[in-house]
């Protein structure tokens, strides 16, 4: 279903053509990413309808919940990388790169209660419209992961702030590795709220729609009247903490591969060999530059990791030091050979000096222009004010 179950004051009916649906249901606002056939690919469009519709809720007096879900099986598979390739040449991809930035910190910055229903895979940037909200609900369905290291990209949309923040170097290893969580895990991790089972959440929407207000510890207490307590599994990744700390910890890919080639023999640790072949076969490029973010990522506010994050997004998808997003991107979705050729093939040669030139400063005027408090109005610093707009 497409929309809340209940009477809706505005509701918009579901179509291809409408990427994401929005309506109105009282002081309820409810907005639906709907590209079910495309598993809810973050788009053009769907980055600027959001921003739109977000900046008119949250001025809004009347909006005081605000509920992120997606249509089908998936709350959303992460950015269009289809996009990204063909727009390799002309850099068609600037707009949808700096608006999503500057959506994702006014979602992290959000005034008003957000909850997000995360039934399906929630893959890198998808799981950015999830994490940040007041409550994440997830399911026995619910996919987590942050890919973009194994086919050449860097763990981006804010997850060098949100994975640099978990316990320990857990961040380092769901950065590098691209693993799964699954519902409860992301529970356990602090990356979501409340694990409600899927066959419960019509009667969850239909509670939050009666609430009297969107005041957050009557939306929390709805939300705990369907929510059931989990643990992870016994074949969790959680239950090996100590040995991902003692490996991960370490200064460099390079260490970290050799570290855990140490464990690999230990009965127990058969875990680690399959977390060595992952990253033996991901770019090399795209596991030093997410290392040194995530790593950087651990003293930065979310205000600077957004805009490290923009840097190496614009530097990467523009080759500066290695074209193996492009390159990744045509062996996993284009033509589906998953041979990525990386260049350069190997860690060493990738020096601290060459890894330095993706996290260097901009000119001023072509950095993100985030809203800094006392400096410039909440929702200015619009791409369409923007030096990118004007070149």
């Amino acid at each position: 279903m497409a929309t809340l179950i209940g009477d809706s004051k505005s509701a918009v009916q579901p179509s291809e053509e409408q990427v994401v649906l929005d309506e109105q249901i009282g002081h309820i606002r409810v907005v639906t990413l709907n590209s079910p056939r495309k598993l809810n690919i973050i788009s053009s469009k769907v980055v600027s309808r959001l921003a739109e519709l977000f900046e008119k809720w949250e001025d809004e007096k009347e909006a005081e919940i605000i509920i992120i879900k997606g249509t089908g099986r998936a709350f959303s598979a992460g950015g269009d990388l289809k996009m990204f390739y063909e727009g390799k040449a002309d850099e068609s991809w600037i707009e949808v790169v700096y608006r999503m930035y500057w959506l994702l910190y006014h979602l992290h910055t959000y005034k008003k209660t957000l909850v997000a229903i995360v039934h399906g895979l929630a893959m890198g940037g998808g799981a950015s419209f999830a994490v940040p909200s007041t409550f994440s609900v997830v399911t026995e369905n619910t996919v987590f992961a942050t890919p973009e290291a194994g086919f050449g990209f860097h763990t981006d949309c804010s997850f060098s702030y949100v994975l640099s923040h978990l316990p320990g170097h857990l961040g380092e290893y769901l950065a590098l590795t691209g693993a799964r969580f699954d519902g409860a895990e992301m529970v356990a991790t602090g990356l979501a709220t409340h694990y409600v089972p899927s066959k419960k959440l019509p009667e969850l929407e239909k509670r939050l729609v009666s609430l009297s207000s969107g005041e957050r510890e009557a939306v929390k207490a709805s939300i705990e009247e369907f929510s059931i307590q989990v643990k992870p599994g016994e074949k969790s990744i959680l239950n090996n903490i100590p040995l991902i700390d003692k490996c991960f910890s370490k200064d460099t890919v390079e260490e970290i591969i050799e570290s855990l080639v140490a464990e690999s023999n230990t009965e127990g640790n058969e875990w680690v060999k399959e977390t060595i072949k992952t990253l033996k076969r991901s770019s090399p490029s795209g596991l030093k530059i997410t290392l040194q973010s995530i790593r950087r990522g651990r003293k930065q506010i979310l205000f600077e990791c957004l805009k490290k994050e923009f840097r190496l997004t614009i530097n990467t998808l523009r080759g500066l030091i290695s074209n193996d997003m492009y390159e990744g991107i045509r062996a996993i979705m284009i033509e589906k050979d998953n041979s990525p050729k990386w260049n350069p093939l190997s860690l060493s040669e990738i020096t601290e000096e060459k890894l330095e030139l993706v996290f260097n400063p901009f000119k001023d005027e072509f950095e993100l222009q985030l809203p800094e408090e006392g400096k410039i109005a909440r929702w200015e610093g619009k791409y369409e004010n923007s030096s990118y707009q004007k070149k």
